[in-house]
């Protein structure tokens, strides 16, 4: 059974540009998105961007989307468009397989 959906819920598609492949962006993600209680997912794409989607109270993803900046050690990010979404995803977050 899902939880209701209140007005706080937030979800938000994002692609993230850089250098965020092969210094560990996906599993700093992951780890993140973990501690700050929010679904969704994340994986590489082969034009070397990271895309992920976060859903959850909007605070938590507001302080996610600030966190996506820094990274982890060794990454380095150019630019992130953020794409707002209506539905939100189902709990858990996972690191898909590249596209």
């Amino acid at each position: 059974m899902s939880a209701p959906r209140d007005d706080d819920t937030r979800t938000v598609h994002v692609l993230i540009q850089g250098r965020v492949q092969g210094v560990g962006f996906r599993y700093w993600t992951e780890a993140t998105a973990s501690r700050l209680d929010l679904s969704g997912w994340v994986r590489n794409r082969r034009d070397g961007s990271v895309e992920a989607v976060f859903s959850g109270p909007a605070d938590a993803v507001a302080e996610m989307l600030e966190l996506c900046p820094q990274g982890p050690p060794s990454s380095r990010v150019d630019r992130i468009d953020i794409a707002e979404q209506d539905d939100p995803s189902p709990a858990g977050f996972d690191i898909m397989p590249t596209v």
